[in-house]
């Protein structure tokens, strides 16, 4: 019997596991014979802060009022050893980002924007810029596997040291930069040949363990007079032993850098499979730190998708002192926007979806040594928009923890947090909302 063409039929179903995107990069793979490279963080979609709610006064809690009671946003970082912590205005910090990967407008314009708003920026992989360093009230030097610009002058200079252990988005891995974007100028301050590919080293050459990690601790600490705190910066991947093994071999801070954080070019099959959540970091960090007596004593810094003042609020009330923010600062200062989105279209993209950084053709003049597209970014104007956006971040979280009745940003708890999801519950420690269950935790 012929089945009638006009006979009701099952309309085509696309696999879930071999979606469009799938099916395109298999394609792609095939044709090429090579990983697919970009930048940015994790773009899949996995348990973050907007799975979590905060409990707001109304019964049992005393809001304080508006903008007319005092909500205190100042942070110490470096309180354990150093002679000279940083003292911050603000829980937001300005993550590590090279020159080499970013322009030098854009590395003054995050130097002028923090400054601005009283708080700190980070140098990256690369060395230390003249623009960064005179325009950043307070600079953190980091000290990274390549060793690409170190020197211990700029040690010197620094307000603080970041030995970086790993990224958020690479965990276990290094970074790259493409040699379209290794000018003279970035050679240069690399010692490396101009316009070759550079791929940095994923360990550091001189130590291989948290034994020897606390000797290079040592070294740095007599090179800077024990002045300069120490931070430890690691991709979020065991943060229990992680945290506990920097705060053991000396750290004054640790910056843990969750999945969601970006990069400027690595492999794309790192950015989406290696490393945690940073919603799944936090907790486990902060055990860490409570087991041993340092919560509040070795401050904690969290990155990894912070973009509000929610997140803000959220990450302190799970433990951390501060926050850091990297794709969101850029984002501030003109990176994807759709003024250039006919040039977007000519790479083959959008704005909102551009992470081809390494390719040095950005249309904002962020991530690029071009110099005509460095032209394009007024540092002085992007530095104001860097600093409006970290005030507004900043008062975001002061409005949450006014609502949950504290007069500073870091007496925010985790009873302030229910979440949405079970997998977020048991993330974050905290009850799934409207019960008070915790999964995962300890009912013995």
């Amino acid at each position: 019997m012929t089945k009638s063409p006009h006979a009701a039929q099952t309309p085509p179903q696309q696999s879930a596991t071999f979606d469009d995107y799938t099916l395109a990069e298999i394609r792609r793979a095939a044709a090429t014979g090579i990983y697919d490279i970009r930048g940015g963080g994790a773009k899949r979609k996995v348990p973050h802060f907007d799975d979590l709610v905060v409990l707001g006064a109304s019964m049992s809690r005393y809001p304080l009022e508006g903008y007319r009671e005092r909500c205190d946003t100042d942070v110490m970082l470096g309180t354990r050893y150093a002679g000279k912590p940083i003292h911050l205005k603000i829980p937001i910090t300005i993550a590590g980002m090279s020159f080499g990967s970013l322009s030098g407008a854009a590395k003054e314009a995050l130097g002028r924007g923090a400054s601005l708003a009283g708080t700190s920026t980070t140098t990256g992989d690369g060395g230390m810029t003249d623009e960064e360093r005179g325009h950043s009230e307070r600079l953190v030097y980091q000290l990274l596997p390549s060793r690409y610009g170190m020197n211990p002058r700029d040690l010197r200079r620094a307000d603080a040291i970041e030995v970086v252990i790993g990224q958020g988005a690479k965990p276990g891995g290094g970074g790259m930069l493409l040699g379209q974007k290794i000018s003279a100028r970035v050679a240069g301050m690399r010692t490396l040949p101009e316009g070759i590919d550079q791929r940095s080293a994923c360990r550091h050459p001189d130590w291989t363990g948290p034994d020897d990690l606390a000797i290079k601790i040592a070294e740095l600490r007599e090179i800077t007079d024990w002045q300069k705190p120490i931070f430890i910066k690691v991709g979020a991947s065991r943060p229990y032993y992680d945290t506990a093994l920097a705060v053991k071999a000396g750290a004054d801070v640790v910056v843990l850098d969750g999945m969601q954080g970006g990069t400027a070019a690595t492999q794309a099959v790192f950015i989406e499979h290696v490393g945690i959540p940073t919603l799944a970091a936090i907790r486990p960090a902060v055990k860490a730190l409570q087991d041993l007596g340092m919560h509040r004593e070795v401050q904690l810094v969290v990155s990894g998708g912070i973009r509000n003042g929610a997140d803000v609020a959220k990450a302190l009330a799970l433990g951390a002192d501060a926050v850091s923010i990297g794709s969101a600062a850029l984002v501030a200062l003109g990176d994807n926007d759709p003024r250039w989105e006919a040039e977007y279209q000519a790479l083959g993209t959008t704005a909102g979806a551009y992470d081809d950084w390494h390719e040095g053709r950005d249309p904002a003049g962020i991530t690029t040594q071009d110099p005509e597209l460095m032209k394009r970014l007024d540092p002085v104007a992007a530095g104001r928009r860097l600093a409006n956006y970290l005030k507004v971040m900043t008062m975001e979280a002061q409005t949450i923890a006014r609502a949950c009745g504290h007069n500073h940003v870091h007496n925010l708890e985790p009873e302030d947090l229910c979440a949405l999801t079970i997998e977020a519950a048991a993330m974050a420690g905290v009850p799934l909302a409207g019960t008070n269950w915790i999964p995962g935790a300890d009912r013995s």
